[in-house]
């Protein structure tokens, strides 16, 4: 595909001329271009682009003649026709210089290198030098209309009425000949075609005419603007009869061009559009294809005021059409109708400010040589006006006194592989990541992903800068890689080296058929120019293309595409005939060869008209209903049918497995034969792309053993398969395979196929607007061009064409198989949001919506929470009725988050709830989210849910649309009425029990001054009541998280809360809990060894020398609780620091007064802490100063450690 890259170019004519060109035609070769003025004609050449001769016509010639209109060259370019004003035909011989004569040639240093690495190197890359001689002039006495040239003879349209046929020497009797067009019978199609001539066509004359090869015909735009087509009877036109067919119902026809390679013929109308037509094969009559048009989606302002179309012109391989309309600027689009480019909107017609910018008008254009060029003429009375204004301003243009220059945009283009790479005509552009597949070629038996870091993670280009030397005697480099030069510029650029004898090799043949990778060896199809023998050659790697490595084949017939499928060949032929060949690598020499084996021979010249038409040829393993089961995963491996795309319909022939079978085992292997094909089946139309793989992947098999089709403005198809489930029976009535359309908005150019991805690239603009000003110059007209790679997920389009065809089953399977891709929530984000998008704007009542099916498949996954809200937060308010109502009420969907512990996905349903109900409904919901995240410590929630509660705190009066309630049929709710039907149709879902939170209703808020005191004070008492609950569990950790995350007030509180809930009755189990909290051990000492904590007012060790492990039966550490504290530095101890230091001796102690001590418990170390006896008796004074001194310490200790990590997040 085409992309626009860079400014445009502007060459400027040396020769001084007040005359403007206006028309310019190719040569059939593209290295030379005639551009017309009205007395002058030159000739340009393609590289380097350069004027080469120009013949301008004298005053009395002029006078006579009249001014120049048109020009056409003949097939060879050896002879120009010259259409003029007066009903002439001037011809011109173009003669070259001569062998030693050249218009331009390189001038290098001395010893330079390059002169001596190629022979004949200085002839390639010299422009020549030519000359023009007029012979003599014919007179056809009639204003020309169009000009056509075929192998000897030149058409001439005439406007009364005439259709001349000129031999290009113009000499002899046999040298004209006229055809009246009324003598021309037309109708609808061939089969009711009139005998007698077409009455209506009289005063009726050509305006505008094209001939196509393959059709075999002219397509005619008439003076009356009906479109038709003229084709012979017999073999030649020249030959009598003529019949004629026309489109029914177009009047307004403008101008006319064809397509050699899809047979297509695009016709311009007045109305602006482009109409594409075909030639039924079958009748003969002229049906409709598609349209060329601008969309009022993508351009509101100027799509129904372009004008008519002015000219249409088709790339060099057909691939892509130009067409540019009386008001002005360019559009590009694909041979089936996916635009591509239009320099009408965006960038291209406002600068910066948002002032509209006037359209280019373009008087003529043409693609250069393979085209990475458009050569662009702008109309005449655009470039006086430019002058106006720098006559007004009195400032002086640069050249004012030479010709006006010629426009020349430069385009980069792509290749039909599985990975995005784009030519340009000096360098490539690569994907960035690992450049394995470049240096080595893949895997075929690879089952990985491709890799979506390699493949997705830049949007930049790698780009290689192809050798200038190498360009010089080797431009232009042929697309798709089907030169072997491209192979030896790439590889000698990625190695940085230059080698002579790289090069070499080429001299003596011609690539015809490309190249391909295999394994280690790139296999070429080529013309050997020394034998005069069309040669199959396999290079290896690491030989560098020396041909006495090579391994050669000869071969019957010219080879026009190559192809490989694992360890076979497939060859496409002159002959309309199809080659298999096996490939086998030796190793019984130093150097690796391989050997080469025909297996089998297709012939189908009954079904191809014309060996041009073929586009691509592909040998695949995909097969229709014969052998897909999931029994067999082997036979993806195996070469199957073969995809052939002839003129955009996609043929397959497959192996003919109907007669009886030979196990493979049972056959040698030196005498194995390959089964026939069977008679070719169309499966597509409109194809321009084909993607397939030769991997095999058993969890993906959906994807991989898929074929992928682009269509242009169709969109993408995909031939999915269809495998029963869990090794069952299929259905007789289901067929294996479906054909299923999308559409994307990318052009695809690769299809990633693990990875459920599309890749393709984007063309970006950048304006430029330092030089503004009243001339504007190229950069201030044209925005900066660049190309960017894009890409796009597919898989969800794929599901919903499975369940709008009740394949759910099917879609599950694929489903499952992607769930591990990263981007798999996103992909069920985007089905629910088309399907919804799609059924709640539509105006009319939609009789079976999908939402509901949607829904229900994706509560199959566990992400479904997630998708539906995630969703709905990226759609519109207006469109949340219909989306509930299908999926469940929101209220139950928030409980169904609480009771998952999902309080982020609760969180976004809380706004869902927060429009669709009233504050009081939204502020109880919120307040259990708020006590959910509380106790589960997510503090960034808890922060997000207070500024939450006091927003809505002044909302209380307003009163937002009801929460949808139409799919809640029974009390269980809408959630639970989807999440207990199951999409599978083999296994029947488990009954889910769903409990419901009781919500406690809240007091009203006060409305008015004070619903900001009184929100504040709710939210408060939240705080308080938390913080009263951990206390009362003695959890001091949390407490001390809870207030240093949320900013609570803690000594203010713990004031406030000293006689309440911070008064503790059982010392024992609290101190326990905070041993536990903490993870401290506990210390044992003997009964009688407790000394006071306090002496002199300062602390110190309470513990005697030997500290012993509990070992009774209700021990009060934990297992996670035995384990060694941190060791300690000897000096600057507190009483814990030397407690750590201590514990080191527990183990020991432990075990050397366990049978004394056995009963000895935590408790008795405890006990101290209360009075003896009755357990209700209140404490000492000398135990709670105890506990209250131990309790300080903990806390100071905790709000270092809180203070300390806020300071290191902050």
């Amino acid at each position: 595909m085409y992309f626009l890259t860079g400014w445009p170019r502007r060459l400027l004519c040396p020769l001084r001329s007040e005359e403007e060109p206006f028309y310019i035609q190719p040569s059939f070769q593209r290295f030379y271009f005639a551009v017309l003025s009205e007395t002058q004609l030159s000739i340009w050449f393609s590289r380097p682009s350069v004027l080469i001769v120009s013949y301008i016509e004298s005053a009395k010639a002029a006078a006579q003649f009249g001014f120049y209109q048109k020009a056409e060259w003949k097939s060879d370019d050896s002879m120009i026709a010259v259409a003029t004003a007066k009903g002439y035909i001037l011809l011109f011989d173009v003669l070259g210089g001569g062998d030693d004569k050249y218009l331009y040639e390189p001038v290098y240093p001395k010893g330079s290198p390059r002169v001596k690495v190629t022979p004949g190197f200085k002839e390639e890359q010299c422009a020549p030098a030519l000359s023009l001689e007029m012979k003599k002039p014919v007179d056809l006495e009639a204003p020309i209309t169009s000009l056509q040239s075929l192998q000897e003879d030149l058409l001439v349209c005439t406007a009364d009425g005439y259709l001349h046929v000129l031999h290009w020497d113009g000499i002899g009797s046999n040298g004209r000949k006229a055809i009246c067009l009324t003598t021309i019978p037309f109708s609808l199609d061939l089969q009711s075609a009139r005998g007698g001539p077409s009455l209506d066509l009289e005063g009726v004359y050509i305006h505008c005419m094209e001939y196509c090869v393959t059709l075999d015909g002219f397509a005619v735009v008439l003076s009356d603007g009906r479109l038709g087509f003229i084709t012979p009877l017999s073999s030649t036109i020249t030959a009598d009869p003529l019949q004629g067919v026309w489109a029914a119902d177009v009047t307004d026809g403008t101008c006319v061009a064809v397509n050699n390679k899809y047979r297509l013929m695009a016709f311009g109308c007045a109305s602006g559009s482009v109409l594409v037509y075909m030639i039924d094969t079958t009748t003969g009559s002229m049906q409709l294809s598609h349209k060329l048009e601008l969309t009022p989606k993508h351009y509101p302002d100027i799509y129904n005021k372009t004008g008519p179309v002015k000219f249409i012109c088709w790339s060099p391989d057909y691939s892509v059409a130009m067409v540019t309309w009386e008001c002005g600027g360019l559009s590009l689009w694909s041979v089936f109708g996916a635009h591509l480019i239009c320099t009408l909107g965006e960038d291209f017609a406002y600068r910066s400010d948002g002032t509209k910018k006037d359209p280019i008008k373009i008087s003529s254009m043409s693609w250069g040589a393979e085209g990475y060029h458009l050569w662009v003429l702008p109309y005449k009375q655009d470039r006086k006006r430019q002058e106006e204004q720098q006559e007004v301003e009195m400032v002086e243009p640069p050249h004012s006194c030479l010709q006006a220059g010629i426009l020349q945009f430069h385009f980069i283009k792509s290749s039909n592989q599985e990975q995005v790479l784009l030519h340009g005509e000096d360098r490539l552009y690569l994907t960035c990541g690992d450049p394995t597949p470049l240096h080595h070629p893949p895997n075929p038996d690879s089952s990985l992903s491709q890799g979506l870091s390699t493949l997705l993670g830049h949007r930049h280009w790698h780009v290689v800068q192809i050798h200038s030397t190498y360009l010089e005697s080797n431009w232009p480099i042929r697309p798709n890689l089907h030169d072997l030069k491209q192979y030896t510029s790439l590889l000698i650029t990625l190695c940085n080296t230059w080698k002579s004898h790289c090069l070499l090799s080429e001299q003596n043949m011609m690539v015809t058929g490309g190249l391909a990778w295999w394994n280690d060896f790139v296999v070429v199809a080529c013309y050997n120019f020394t034998d005069q023998q069309e040669q199959l050659r396999l290079y290896q790697r690491s030989s560098n293309l020396d041909n006495a490595f090579a391994s050669v084949t000869k071969l019957h017939a010219d080879t026009l595409l190559l192809n490989v499928f694992r360890d076979m060949v497939i060859l496409f032929r002159a002959d309309c005939s199809i080659c298999l060949y096996s490939i086998e690598k030796r190793n019984d020499s130093p150097n690796p060869s391989a050997i080469v084996e025909l297996l089998q021979e297709v012939s189908m010249s009954r079904y191809i008209p014309h060996p041009a038409l073929v586009v691509s040829v592909t040998l695949t393993s995909v097969r229709t209903e014969t052998g897909i089961t999931l029994k067999a995963p082997q036979q993806a491996c195996m070469a199957e049918s073969i995809m052939l795309n002839l003129a955009g319909q996609l043929i397959m022939l497959q192996r003919d497995r109907s007669g009886p079978q030979v196990r493979e085992k049972e056959t040698p292997a030196n005498n194995k034969k390959l089964l026939p094909f069977c008679p070719p089946v169309v499966l597509a139309q409109c194809v321009e792309n084909v993607w397939t793989t030769c991997r095999s992947n058993r969890k993906k098999r959906h994807l991989l053993e898929a074929l992928w089709l682009s269509c242009g403005e169709a969109g993408m198809k995909v031939w999915l398969p269809l495998f029963p489930r869990d090794h069952r029976k299929p259905h007789s009535f289901l067929s294996r395979r479906i054909m299923l359309p999308f559409h994307i908005n990318i052009y695809p150019l690769a299809v990633l196929f693990e990875d459920a991805l599309v890749l393709g690239a984007t063309n970006e603009t950048v304006l430029y607007d330092g030089l503004q000003g009243s001339s504007e110059p190229l950069e201030a007209l044209f925005p900066y061009c660049t190309v960017e790679r894009t890409s796009q997920i597919y898989l969800h389009h794929i599901l919903r064409q499975l369940l709008v065809r009740n394949l759910g089953e099917q879609a599950l399977m694929l489903a499952q198989s992607c769930a591990s891709l990263p981007y798999f929530p996103h992909v069920m984000e985007l089905m629910v949001h088309v399907v919804l998008e799609e059924e709640a704007t539509s105006r009319e009542p939609i009789p079976d919506p999908l939402l509901p099916t949607v829904a229900k498949f994706i509560t199959e996954f566990p992400l479904f929470l997630q998708t539906i809200v995630h969703c709905a937060r990226k759609t519109e308010y207006a469109l949340w009725n219909y989306l509930f109502a299908a999926v469940g009420n929101p209220k139950d969907l928030f409980e169904e988050c609480l009771m998952a512990q999902d309080l982020d996905t609760a969180a976004s349903y809380l706004i869902i709830l927060q429009n669709m109900e009233v504050p009081a409904v939204s502020r109880q919901h919120a307040t259990l989210l708020f006590n959910t995240a509380l106790e589960q410590g997510k503090w960034d929630l808890c922060r997000h849910m207070i500024r939450f509660l006091k927003a809505i705190g002044s909302g209380e009066m307003e009163t937002p649309p009801p929460t949808p309630t139409t799919q809640e049929p029974s009390s269980t709710g809408g959630f639970e009425f989807f999440r207990n039907r199951s999409i599978s149709l083999s296994q029947s879902a488990d009954s889910i029990t769903t409990g419901k939170f009781n919500l406690q209703k809240t007091f009203s808020m006060p409305t008015g001054s004070s619903a900001k005191c009184a929100e504040n004070m709710y939210i408060d008492m939240m705080l308080w009541r938390h913080a009263r609950h951990l206390l009362e569990q003695v959890r001091l950790r949390d407490l001390g998280c809870f207030s240093a995350q949320l900013g609570f007030e803690l000594i203010g509180w713990l004031c406030r809360e000293r006689n309440r809930v911070a008064h503790i009755d059982d010392f024992v189990s609290a101190l326990k809990k905070l041993h536990k909290d903490f993870l401290w051990p506990f210390p044992v000492i003997p009964v009688g060894s407790f000394n006071s904590p306090l002496k002199n007012g300062r602390c110190r060790t309470v513990l005697s020398t030997r500290l012993l492990k509990s070992q009774s039966a209700d021990s009060l550490l934990n297992s996670d609780m035995d384990t060694a504290p941190p060791q300690t530095g000897p000096t600057n101890q507190t009483w814990l620091d030397r407690l750590g230091q201590r514990a080191k001796e527990m183990d020991t102690a432990s075990s050397a007064h366990s049978n004394q001590h056995s009963p000895q418990t935590h408790d008795a170390f405890l006990s101290l802490l209360t009075s003896k006896g009755n357990t209700t008796q209140k404490p000492e004074p000398m135990d709670i100063c105890c506990f209250s001194f131990f309790l300080s310490i903990i806390l100071f200790g905790l709000f270092l450690h809180c203070a300390y990590y806020n300071k290191k997040e902050m």
